[in-house]
């Protein structure tokens, strides 16, 4: 007896509950229709709902034709906006909506132009090159008044070779004597000077 009086309470609470959604259904229903032909609506956000009733919501959406989104972050506190096709909204006003922020169209806009400039003068540098920085002043003009202004200029132009570091142009080398022989004439002057005779000339 307890059994059956269960089951009929338990059958009871599920008609309940179908006929719940059915009605929570035509309500959506006529909502959305409207939302449909008033031509001055392009989205509708709708009061937090449950699970269920949200999937009845996206359902109903879907059948009439148009885009629905569910944001929230809570379970409880998740509700679903609707658009109309031709106004679905953009990723960034999506990213928007899920951060809890309103959308703001002439603030996006502005920042969608400020990007573009931003990309389009980064192409124009990429194509104009490398840039070449150039110094604000000589470095000759800096220190011209140790230097002089015309001493690096000479500087670079000084192609006489100094002896006393050994670098003799190949024109000056005309000594064809070997190394031995060079040294016996050096030995030999050396050995006069000493003894104050006088050098022999050479033929």
């Amino acid at each position: 007896m307890r059994r059956t009086e269960q089951a009929a309470r338990l059958k009871k609470l599920q008609e309940q509950e179908k006929q719940q959604k059915v009605e929570f259904r035509k309500r959506m229903e006529k909502e959305v229709s409207d939302f449909i032909q008033d031509s001055g609506q392009i989205k509708k956000k709708f009061q937090p709902m449950n699970k269920i009733e949200r999937s009845i919501l996206h359902d109903v959406v879907e059948v009439a034709g148009l885009t629905s989104f569910s944001f929230g972050e809570d379970d409880e506190c998740r509700y679903v906006m609707i658009f109309k096709k031709e106004f679905a909204p953009s990723d960034e006003e999506l990213d928007s909506y899920r951060r809890g922020e309103e959308w703001d169209p002439q603030k996006a806009e502005e920042k969608r132009r400020l990007k573009e400039l931003a990309q389009r003068q980064e192409e124009e540098a990429a194509q104009q090159g490398p840039v070449v920085v150039s110094p604000a002043s000589d470095y000759k003009d800096k220190y011209s008044h140790l230097i002089g202004k015309g001493a690096a200029k000479d500087a670079a132009h000084m192609l006489q070779a100094n002896k006393t570091y050994g670098c003799v142009p190949v024109a000056n080398k005309r000594d064809t004597r070997s190394i031995e022989e060079a040294m016996n004439e050096i030995r030999a002057k050396k050995r006069l000077r000493q003894s104050g005779e006088e050098l022999p000339p050479t033929s």
